[in-house]
């Protein structure tokens, strides 16, 4: 629990990391990571990621909030779905993503940003 109040701003994150076709914030607070991940039309994970994680899937587990754009998904069961501006999702490891239509896609994400775009 916090005992003291912080916050922070998107306009200064703590780290940029930036990869073909996008970019993700990433703000440290209250012992926590938060992610906005900027991904650009054209971006895909396993085109534009798959390269600096080393990993078949994505293997960071998401808990993220769609701010606007659309993003598709493909699970390793073969499941896929989309996600739109307004929708909350957990994805557990082992997934593939890709931005649909010409509008960039961002997200907050809570739980996968610590290791999303990070070299193995």
């Amino acid at each position: 629990m916090a005992t003291k109040t912080e916050f922070k701003n998107f306009g200064t994150p703590d780290e940029v990391r930036s990869f073909n076709h996008g970019r993700v914030e990433i703000i440290n607070i209250a012992g926590g990571t938060v992610g906005r991940l900027t991904l650009e039309p054209g971006w895909r994970w396993s085109a534009d990621v798959k390269p600096i994680a080393g990993t078949e899937w994505c293997e960071a587990p998401h808990f993220q909030y769609v701010v606007s754009g659309c993003i598709h998904v493909k699970m390793i069961d073969g499941s896929e779905f989309d996600l739109n501006p307004g929708d909350v999702s957990t994805l557990p490891a082992g997934h593939d993503a890709w931005v649909l239509g010409n509008k960039p896609a961002v997200l907050v994400d809570w739980f996968g940003a610590t290791n999303f775009a990070k070299a193995a």
